[in-house]
């Protein structure tokens, strides 16, 4: 059993096991529940591995490398309880074992369509998705909660006749394979969507009747349940959503056909269970990525620019793009290691993506990487597992 988890490098398993056990052990008031909550959850999953207290279990297998997880989560139910629960996440990260990936849906690849790309650190492979379950879809959302992508409603064309979806499904990063999840109450496409506080929430967007929504709702996923919560204030559509500062702001799109593209910014507070309103938002955003409580936008008529919202003051600031390649290219953010990745969402054999540091020295911030999808990109997202 030992060699289905053992990681190419080789390490002194016992002493890291006792190591991050006393580490784990040192922090566990601060981060995790009582003592008595750890040994409920513990029970539930069983013995892990036999002749070792559960905790001294968990950590082991906690420390192995990400791409061997679909294999341990074959080996028993008890492996495959742990490795799919929030625990498992938070003691990889307690154990600073936790691995970032960047997660990005490619079109156009080999005239194939789109698919899901990995595309982690320099030295690891390129690697692609299983295909994700019904048809193919735009106008749908995406969203990341413990370590799992969300993949949310959107439409697709069923013998050249379009429809909108309610459908959600879940890809465990962990596991490899997705899950089809229970469905929205609203079936919409074009919609706003984000994470804030371990809640999914979705907002607005167009209905199977072309109608324009103003309908909100939230999705626990202990529960697998969606609830419908308090509405926008007016329709809303073509509009993003981020999560910052335990609140969900929603921006650009429009609220009238007639009036043209919102600068309002809708602003849920959770604790409240109430709506605000500010009035300097963004329009025609075409990409966007949040670093570090920093919102990063790009807006459609100025690819050549990163907008950037501070939402302690509801300020923005502008960061210029240096040009790169064709000076028409437009991008799709990213985040990955605490940077800004620009992907291109156009073809260029010669780009090479654009990347962002917020920390670096004055005129150190921008720099090339070598990661890039192998087709246009339509979106990305990081995920820490």
């Amino acid at each position: 059993m030992l060699s289905l988890v053992a990681p190419r490098e080789p390490f002194d398993e016992s002493q890291e096991c006792i190591s991050a056990r006393m580490k784990l052990k040192f922090s566990a008031e601060q981060n995790f529940p009582s003592r008595t909550m750890i040994q409920e959850q513990s029970d539930s999953y069983s013995v892990l591995i036999p002749g070792l207290p559960e905790d001294l279990a968990k950590i082991c297998l906690a420390l192995v490398p990400r791409s061997y997880f679909p294999v341990m989560g074959s080996v028993s139910k008890s492996w495959m309880a742990f490795i799919r629960s929030k625990e498992f996440i938070a003691v990889r990260k307690e154990v600073g074992k936790l691995e970032e990936w960047i997660y990005v849906l490619t079109a156009g690849v080999g005239g194939k369509g789109s698919r899901w790309e990995v595309l982690g650190s320099l030295d690891q492979k390129k690697r692609v998705l299983p295909p994700m379950p019904g048809p193919n879809k735009a106008g749908f959302g995406v969203v990341v909660l413990d370590g799992k992508l969300f993949v949310m409603a959107g439409y697709a064309a069923d013998h050249g006749k379009e429809f909108v979806s309610d459908e959600v499904y879940l890809y465990d990063a962990c596991l490899n394979r997705w899950t089809a999840l229970a469905r929205m109450n609203v079936a919409r496409r074009d919609f706003a969507c984000a994470e804030v506080n371990d809640m999914i929430y979705v907002a607005g967007g167009f209905g199977p009747n072309g109608n324009s929504l103003s309908s909100v709702e939230a999705y626990n996923l202990q529960q697998n349940k969606w609830t419908l919560i308090q509405s926008l204030r007016r329709p809303r559509w073509g509009c993003f959503a981020c999560g910052v500062n335990d609140k969900l702001y929603i921006m650009g799109g429009r609220s009238s056909f007639t009036i043209g593209n919102s600068r309002s910014v809708d602003v849920y507070d959770p604790d409240r269970h109430s709506w605000e309103e500010i009035k300097r938002g963004c329009v025609m955003v075409t990409s966007h990525a949040v670093l570090d409580k920093r919102l990063f936008c790009i807006e459609w008529k100025n690819q050549r620019s990163l907008s950037t919202f501070s939402p302690t003051d509801n300020s923005w600031q502008r960061i210029p793009v240096p040009l790169t390649g064709s000076s028409s290219t437009r991008f799709c953010l990213g985040v990955l290691g605490m940077k800004i990745l620009l992907f291109s969402l156009e073809e260029e054999p010669g780009y090479q993506t654009l990347m962002y540091d917020p920390a670096a020295p004055t005129g150190c911030e921008w720099q090339t990487s070598k990661l890039k999808p192998s087709g246009s990109c339509v979106c990305s997202v990081t995920i820490e597992a």
